[in-house]
């Protein structure tokens, strides 16, 4: 089994590069992720699919990890520098955020916003 830190930073670089294939790869077909703009979660790797689609559509996020930990009951948790720009450059947002994962196996089952940010606020701004 790879090791959730080194997969959850692999899942970082592919977000960063708009590379939803690769990121897909990394969670279970049934995963349930964290919608950051309206809230809720989104479910199976067509609902992530549209999900940063459409967020990439809107705005320019950049999520950099600058810690990754496991927590006791088994989680792993990225501490991350998320910054936000508008399609045009003009920076958003520049906060750091929580982000947590559950893992079945080798792959993510779960992705949480443990201290949601700005992000939601500025979808619907």
């Amino acid at each position: 089994m790879e090791n959730t830190d080194a997969i959850v930073r692999r899942l970082y670089e592919g977000f960063n590069r708009r590379d939803i294939p690769a990121v897909l790869t990394l969670l279970t077909d049934n995963v349930a992720w964290a919608n950051g703009m309206d809230g809720g979660h989104v479910h199976g790797h067509d609902g992530v699919r549209a999900y940063w689609t459409k967020q990439w559509a809107a705005i320019a996020p950049r999520v950099d990890p600058i810690r990754v930990s496991r927590r006791d009951d088994g989680a792993t948790v990225a501490e991350v520098h998320q910054v936000v720009r508008d399609l045009a450059g003009k920076v958003l947002l520049d906060e750091a955020v929580r982000h947590v994962f559950h893992f079945e196996g080798d792959r993510v089952s779960r992705f949480d916003i443990e201290n949601a940010g700005g992000l939601a606020g500025i979808a619907h701004a």
